[in-house]
């Protein structure tokens, strides 16, 4: 007579209903030893594991061990031997449950992405790095793409310790201003040569002094006055309609615009300033906003140096500005003719020392935007 599921659980239930698991296993292995049926103990075990839902491990069978009998052997062992060896034969192979790693925990992971932990990281991060870090995943290209980190960055690598209102996002800002782009890089690139990006300045108020001798007259050029009479009679003039902001200093070197030929050695230095947003302004793309000469002077006697400068007014005497005006602490001695350039927190300056020559051209020009505004600011000195 065979053993089957039913017949073990209509013996199991009625009699046994009270019993522990341990005693039930107990009875269930000693049923089936009367019996004499060791291949149905894994089903038996199986359905006994399922209908008592203790998880998917597998428990350890409990072996219950026979009195000995007077010559020391154990009763039953060969059967005890049979059911070991079922039982083995019928287990599978269990999946590892290792514990899942702490880094990858629900709890650690928030930690990762914790805006102010990535906030002061970012701050220690230039523009290339910035862009790499967005490419991550999703949630740091949110995060970078926040206008307060592109803010930071800019007035950081700009040297602006005072924030100001802009009308463009921060992010296309700095973008415009550390893409190695100039003025040049849209208009005349068949003249220019060289350039050096100096600095940034900031503009308090729209009156700006434009001169070119660091050694300022004892009376200034009164905002309103006749510009080009006062560059003729001072070499300096004010202008009192500058676009306040954050404005960008370059030194271009451009060859002779008087001139078409090739074989012509002249170059200009041009002291190139603009304010931050003009590279995003769809007028200047377009050309329609255009450079018009204020003013010009020419010195028809030998030059020691070709300078150029542009003060905030309101800021005149501050202690950045008065470095500036200070010449011996940065030009370089006479024989030293590579440029040099100075810059503070409201003024730039460039000085070239130069060989011997017979004269100097200085012109002044500048770009308005449809308001305006001056934009733009050029003092260029050509050799005569």
């Amino acid at each position: 007579m065979g053993l089957t599921l039913s017949s073990y659980y209509q013996w199991l239930n009625p009699f046994n209903s009270k019993l522990s698991v341990k005693e039930e296993e107990k009875a269930m292995l000693t049923y089936y030893r009367k019996r004499k049926r060791g291949s149905k103990i894994g089903e038996i075990l199986k359905y006994y594991t399922r209908r008592t839902k203790r998880g998917c491990a597998r428990q350890k069978e409990e072996i219950v061990l026979p009195s000995c009998n007077k010559r020391g052997r154990e009763e039953g062992h060969g059967d005890s031997v049979k059911e070991e060896r079922a039982v083995k034969k019928e287990r599978t192979i269990a999946p590892c449950s290792s514990p899942r790693a702490s880094f990858l925990s629900p709890h650690s992971t928030s930690n990762c992405y914790d805006m102010d932990l990535w906030t002061e990281v970012a701050k220690h991060m230039d523009g290339r790095e910035l862009l790499m870090l967005s490419f991550t995943n999703r949630w740091f290209n949110h995060f970078i793409s926040e206008d307060y980190i592109w803010k930071y960055a800019c007035l950081r690598d700009m040297g602006i310790p005072a924030p100001c209102p802009v009308s463009f996002p921060w992010k296309e800002i700095y973008a415009s201003s550390f893409d190695g782009s100039h003025s040049f890089c849209f208009r005349q690139q068949d003249k220019h040569m060289d350039w050096m990006r100096i600095g940034s300045f900031y503009l308090d108020s729209p009156f700006v002094l434009l001169t070119e001798t660091l050694s300022l007259p004892r009376r200034l050029p009164r905002p309103g006055s006749d510009v080009k009479r006062s560059i003729e009679l001072t070499g300096t003039c004010s202008l009192t309609n500058a676009r306040t902001g954050i404005w960008i200093a370059d030194l271009q070197l451009v060859r002779c615009p008087v001139c078409n030929l090739e074989t012509c050695e002249g170059t200009m230095q041009v002291l190139d300033t603009r304010h931050v947003e003009l590279f995003l302004e769809e007028d200047y793309l377009d050309e329609t906003l255009q450079y018009e000469e204020i003013g010009s002077n020419r010195i028809p006697v030998p030059a020691a140096a070709a300078i150029g400068g542009i003060f905030d007014l309101t800021n005149l005497s501050s202690p950045s500005t008065a470095k500036i005006l200070n010449p011996k602490s940065w030009i370089g001695p006479p024989t030293d003719w590579q440029p040099k350039a100075k810059i503070g927190s409201h003024a730039v300056a460039v000085n070239t020392n130069l060989q011997p020559n017979d004269g100097i051209f200085v012109r002044y020009q500048v770009m308005k935007d449809n308001n305006g505004k001056v934009v733009s600011i050029r003092i260029s000195q050509q050799l005569i």
